[in-house]
């Protein structure tokens, strides 16, 4: 009786394992696909937008607007310079731009970068 108990045991995890395996290979099979669907479904309009680094007062504000009457979808920002931080990066109250901001520890000023991704 317990020969049957302690072969059941093996099996059933042996069987676990390849319904596991044939699952992880069937998904990884597909994602190539559909990463690739989702990079050629740009919403209208998309267009990336950069405003490049500029020095300015530590903790003022760089603003990058869309162009047009596009509407920023997402974005981003970054400090430059020895021991800069970037203090904040969000969109305009309007949705139509970014904002970076930031500081740099020992100087008055700060290089900042600001990103936004537009989109009709």
């Amino acid at each position: 009786m317990q020969s049957k108990w302690f072969l059941t045991i093996p099996l059933t995890v042996i069987a676990a394992g390849a319904c596991l395996t044939t699952t992880a290979a069937a998904s990884q099979a597909s994602a190539p696909v559909q990463a690739a669907a989702h990079l050629s479904a740009l919403p209208p309009g998309y267009q990336l937008v950069t405003l490049p680094n500029a020095n300015v007062p530590n903790f003022q504000r760089r603003t990058l607007f869309c162009p047009g009457s596009k509407r920023v979808l997402g974005g981003g920002a970054e400090a430059r310079g020895n021991r800069a931080i970037l203090v904040g990066s969000f969109p305009t109250d309007d949705g139509r731009g970014w904002i970076g901001i930031g500081r740099q520890d020992g100087y008055n000023d700060v290089g900042i970068s600001v990103f936004a991704i537009c989109a009709d």
